[in-house]
């Protein structure tokens, strides 16, 4: 009897090795689809009033996860969700456009994907796969880190942390360039570029190729929606002109309340109004008119993004590969609340005007147009959860995921799951085997209990995820979270909240439960030394590093335009002194 126990303990350790599919059963193919900056309620199976018809068709056959977190920030999920290894420990910590100089020195803190970790891609293409990624990369854009370097045989990938999504040009000074790379060289878009057709057409081409070898694939779909700037095709945006009038405090409580009848959060919990959600009423009928088409740009992004997922999925049953295809779609994070041109102000202004950007409601979404959705929304999109992007929050960190295909059972998981668990879930469903003890061993667990309903939950209550991005922290244990959201959103103390009965985070514990506190802490400062996590310098933003990141990396140019508007500005004045002189 030794040998099958030992075996069903190692399935749900750390270092699992996983089991190997029968010789007479043919390996799955697998398509992991992952949103950018998509919230808790942005599909219609987690809430929304937006039509998803394809993902929510995967939610009924498959199962969704209610308790499912990521990072607050995109690389960061994105190189833990290749690995499975704690984004400490992989060398993105936080994004590169955001690290401070305090912190770029440490070997952890490159912002780039280490070498010392092996991504799913490898291991698949190692267990006999094909192995193909469409879309956004943003874990290193030198010819060795770029994704054809990391395991995938055939790509088309932004290095950048975002783009246009219309035409090849970057969405903000950082970048002198959108980086696009195809198989590990530089890539022109097409002219009819819009980015969520275009990915889908690029992974139905990769898988294609290879149609008829008989070997499975791996398709990583990356899309750029809904990141900033959004963007949708005209016919998708009018669907939804009329739906937001109400404005953002009204579609938080009806989504909230959705999120309930759907059991994904208790019938009693209860939600909180962010202080940075406006006074909708207060608001000009003008700027109300804006805003609330913002918002149906948003939408028509999202729809636009099922629709494509939708010809994705048609296509593999053309082909006779739907039956036998795993599908994982998720997001890297919460909803973006930033808006730009607020916080830099008249440079980005500036520098959208010099680059033909607009903000004009008649065009909003289309070409050329920049357009953000703002905190008040970005709350009514994680709904009914507290916070989002880069906030350690559950609105910024708890995402949908949907797992469907072959051997899933059906039904909704609240089980405590995070991202380094998709990679150990992967690799055990395709019988490929986990990294060589050379690498970082994986993090995270193995969900296929979860998944073939022999399970309720994969950790124990002893179990810990420790958190930390841009100095908001957190630590998971069993249904209690311990969380710092920084200022100026946050308030930079520790709270503690049972997020299985209180995921809205409304009901601090700290005092009423100051033992279990205390506990916690220990188990983040046991996290923090043993991941060697670095502080943040004192005052430190995200948003703010960003700018003067981008500031120091443009300074040469930026100084040379400067001179340049100064030398147009004083040539302007002295010819229109001189007419005035001959008047």
């Amino acid at each position: 009897m030794r040998k099958p126990i030992l075996l069903q303990l190692l399935s749900l350790s750390l270092a699992t090795v996983a089991l190997p599919v029968a010789a007479s059963e043919r390996a799955p193919n697998i398509v992991l689809i992952l949103a950018d900056d998509l919230g808790f309620s942005d599909i219609q199976s987690y809430g929304s009033e937006i039509n998803t018809p394809a993902l929510d068709t995967l939610a009924q056959q498959g199962m969704r996860f209610s308790n499912y977190h990521t990072a607050a920030s995109c690389a960061p999920t994105r190189a833990m969700l290749l690995t499975g290894v704690d984004s400490h420990r992989n060398g993105v910590p936080n994004i590169p456009e955001a690290m401070p100089g305090s912190q770029r020195s440490a070997p952890n803190y490159q912002g780039v994907l280490s070498k010392g970790v092996v991504t799913v891609a490898t291991l698949l293409r190692d267990a006999g796969y094909h192995t193909y990624m469409s879309g956004k990369w943003h874990l290193g854009k030198s010819p060795d880190l770029l994704p054809s370097q990391r395991g995938f045989d055939r790509t088309v990938a932004l290095a950048d942390t975002g783009a246009d999504n219309w035409e090849q040009r970057p969405y903000l000074p950082m970048y002198k360039a959108a980086n696009w790379y195809a198989d590990g060289e530089p890539h022109t878009l097409p002219e009819d570029f819009y980015s969520s057709r275009y990915l889908v057409d690029k992974a139905i081409e990769f898988i294609d190729s290879n149609r008829d070898d008989g070997k499975p694939f791996f398709s990583y779909l990356a899309f750029q929606a809904v990141h900033i700037p959004v963007q949708a095709p005209r016919e998708f945006t009018e669907r939804y002109l009329d739906r937001y009038e109400k404005g953002w405090t009204e579609l938080r409580a009806e989504r909230a309340r959705r999120a309930r009848e759907l059991g994904l959060v208790p019938p009693d919990a209860d939600f909180l109004t962010m202080p940075t959600t406006a006074d909708w009423n207060a608001l000009s009928e003008a700027e109300r008119r804006h805003y609330a088409k913002r918002m149906a740009v948003y939408a028509g992004m999202i729809e636009a993004m099922d629709h494509h997922i939708g010809r994705l999925i048609d296509h593999l049953k053309a082909i006779g590969e739907y039956d036998n295809t795993v599908f994982v779609f998720t997001s890297d994070n919460g909803p973006e609340a930033s808006d730009p041109v607020g916080q830099i102000g008249w440079p980005l202004q500036l520098w959208l005007w010099g680059t033909g950007y607009n903000r004009d409601y008649d065009t909003l979404g289309e070409r050329s147009s920049f357009t953000v959705i703002g905190p008040g929304f970005a709350s009514a999109a994680a709904s009914p959860l507290a916070y989002y992007k880069f906030y350690a929050g559950e609105g910024g960190m708890r995402v949908p995921l949907i797992i469907a295909g072959p051997g899933i059972s059906k039904g909704l998981s609240p089980a405590l799951t995070y991202v380094t668990d998709i990679a150990p879930t992967l690799l055990a469903l395709s019988g490929a085997r986990t990294p060589a003890p050379t690498f970082e061993p994986i993090t995270g667990k193995n969900l296929r209990p979860l998944l073939q309903g022999t399970r309720e939950d994969v950790r124990t209550e002893n179990d810990v995820i420790g958190y930390e991005l841009g100095g908001n922290a957190a630590l998971f244990k069993g249904d209690y979270k311990i969380v710092l959201n920084r200022s100026p959103v946050g308030d930079d103390t520790w709270r503690l909240f049972n997020i299985r009965r209180d995921p809205g985070e409304t009901r601090d514990l700290a005092t009423a439960e100051r033992e279990r506190l205390q506990s916690m802490l220990a188990d983040y400062n046991a996290y923090v030394r043993d991941n060697n996590v670095l502080p943040v310098p004192d005052g430190y933003d995200q948003r703010r590093q960003v700018t003067l990141n981008s500031i120091r990396a443009r300074s040469p140019e930026l100084t040379l335009g400067a001179g340049a508007l100064l030398l147009g500005i004083g040539g302007t004045i002295a010819v229109w002194q001189r007419r005035r002189k001959r008047v």
